[in-house]
């Protein structure tokens, strides 16, 4: 009898010490959620999100692919906005730059990194996932997986009676869901703060993601809904039977040769969280612009169709041009989950907050790729992305 109480107590014991570390675990995950993007740490987090937050890991292609290096290219000295003209050097260090690198014509001409980052250390992409898993739905497309007009709620019925009962698939593409949502990251009960709250507290993505209503119709206005990606997110899964992680790394991280590991951030369930929570390399993410460049070919393989990639940075109704402020909640234009800049001359670009980019011109066969840790954004957002479309644009006008 003594025994079998000590083994109770023993128990009892060790369920104690699990429910404090898991309580602390959690109690982290809040702090972090409520201080990552500040001034102090933000650097710090974003080069170590695996230190904050579940990962799933993807390991590097087991064929790295690594371009030719010339690196002789000097950066502009200005740029202008408007009327109002910017230093380079200036505005780079005032942005929190840590890593920049420009591709011409398939070689590395310019490389820099800065306030710790290192080559081969990972970085938060926030929303320039959105455009791998563009990438991901491309490829599925691709092979008659699913329609662009199929309603989402054809594979996945646990979204009906929610806000995207009946959407089809391709204005969640476009982000023209129709859903309300508020992605204001200065407003402390913005939609999009309420979730990171809530994920950091453990709550699985679905869960939120049901929650959401329809605002509109679909497919008249462009707004900019985060969660539309992540129900594409659950769309792969579906389709697929597989993790993101293992899907993605299976159909690109392999096959474009990454040279390091990807992470994914996931929620207690394991779901990634793929409307941002990518975390790569500098050059790695490179390689995703690399891939638009040249029509879905990557280092001789067809990674996605070249119709896709037409259709992925083409807006082709009137609410996805760009400066159609009236059938749009901001004034660049949109693709599938790539967007199209407001003077656009056949460029376009993946985005994240804070100033992550993966920048595109074709017709000077360019990318140029920035991480960044501006703690300004959350007052400055809209006014940075412009700025450095406008950077990106006379950088490009050099070669």
């Amino acid at each position: 009898m003594i025994k079998i109480t000590l083994r109770l107590i023993g128990i009892l014991l060790i369920l104690a010490i699990l429910y404090g570390l898991y309580n602390i675990k959690l109690i982290k995950r809040v702090y972090h959620s409520i201080t990552l993007f500040d001034e102090e740490v933000i650097i710090q987090n974003f080069q170590n999100m695996a230190d904050i937050v579940d990962v799933s890991i993807m390991e590097a292609s087991s064929t790295p692919y690594q371009w030719d290096v010339r690196l002789d290219h000097e950066l502009i000295d200005t740029f202008y906005y408007g009327d109002s003209l910017y230093i380079v050097d200036d505005y780079l260090e005032h942005t929190v730059t840590e890593g920049l690198m420009i591709i011409h014509r398939d070689t590395v001409v310019y490389e820099s990194y800065s306030n710790d980052l290192q080559p081969d250390e990972t970085h938060i992409s926030w929303s320039m996932a959105k455009s791998f898993v563009a990438t991901m739905m491309g490829i599925l497309h691709d092979e008659g997986r699913y329609g662009l007009m199929d309603p989402i709620t054809k594979y996945l019925p646990e979204l009906k009676h929610t806000g995207y009962d009946g959407v089809p698939i391709k204005h969640i593409l476009q982000m023209s869901s129709g859903v309300g949502y508020d992605e204001d990251y200065s407003k402390f009960n913005s939609d999009i703060n309420r979730f990171g709250r809530a994920f950091a507290a453990g709550a699985p993505l679905i869960d939120f993601v049901t929650t959401l209503e329809s605002e509109r119709e679909s497919g008249t206005y462009n707004h900019y809904v985060s969660m539309d990606t992540q129900v594409l997110g659950f769309l792969i899964r579906k389709l697929t039977g597989q993790s993101i992680t293992e899907y993605m790394h299976s159909r690109i991280w392999e096959p474009m040769g990454m040279e390091n590991h990807g992470e994914w951030i996931v929620d207690n369930t394991g779901m990634e969280m793929v409307l941002g929570g990518l975390n790569a390399t500098l050059r790695d993410y490179a390689k995703l612009g690399l891939l638009y460049l040249n029509g879905g070919r990557y280092n001789d393989t067809q990674i996605i169709s070249e119709e896709w990639v037409d259709m992925a940075t083409t807006p082709d109704a009137p609410h996805l041009m760009p400066n159609q402020t009236e059938l749009s909640s901001n004034h660049h234009g949109y693709g599938f989950q790539w967007w199209v800049p407001q003077y656009d001359d056949g460029d376009y670009l993946a985005g994240g907050i804070y100033n992550q980019f993966i920048y595109v011109q074709p017709d000077k066969d360019l990318v140029i790729v920035k991480l960044s840790a501006n703690h300004n954004y959350k007052y400055h957002g809209q006014i940075t992305k412009d700025l450095h479309i406008a950077m990106f644009k006379e950088m490009a006008e050099s070669f």
